[in-house]
């Protein structure tokens, strides 16, 4: 480890490995509302945020465990409640008044077809804007979670993911 006078510790959260300070600031100096997306193995979390000089200010908040209200009762973190976590979530921004974000996935590896992007395709089927590449989004058998029912025995998966985003759309319009 380097020691000495010009030796400058890192900051805590880069040590951790949990920011990418470079990438931030080029979000903020954009002074654009962010689309954060996080996910776990368990859940995917969306939230609208808006850099403010005394802090970031969350304006619109969806987490994947609110798909249940709906009627989804299976996993919410696999790619059809991303999908459904992302259309919730622009459904909920634009009916708050937003209408523009910039995607931030943070630390995450950026994978064509990822949970991230099916959030993405989520939000922008909702009818929030974001700017994307549509290849990058993955393909609608597995959005539809055809690719789970093959090795599961619940084989409705793609049925409830039809009468959800149903609920979703109907709550919304």
């Amino acid at each position: 480890m380097a020691t000495g006078p010009r030796y400058k510790v890192a900051f805590r959260r880069r040590r951790e490995g949990r920011t990418n300070y470079h990438q931030r600031l080029k979000l903020l100096l954009s002074k654009e509302d962010r689309v954060v997306v996080r996910k776990s193995s368990k859940h995917i979390q969306v939230q609208l945020i808006a850099p403010k000089p005394e802090g970031d200010v969350t304006l619109s908040s969806t987490i994947s465990t609110e798909l249940k209200k709906y009627g989804y009762d299976a996993s919410t973190g696999n790619t059809p409640a991303a999908y459904l976590t992302g259309l919730l979530f622009g459904y909920r921004t634009l009916s708050k008044g937003y209408d523009y974000g910039i995607l931030d996935i943070g630390l995450q590896a950026s994978s064509p077809g990822s949970r991230v992007y099916a959030v993405l395709k989520g939000i922008v089927d909702s009818g929030l804007e974001v700017p994307h590449d549509p290849s990058v989004f993955p393909s609608d058998e597995r959005i539809r979670g055809e690719h789970i029912a093959e090795y599961m025995e619940r084989s409705n998966l793609p049925e409830l993911f039809d009468t959800v985003k149903e609920k979703i759309s109907s709550d919304f319009n």
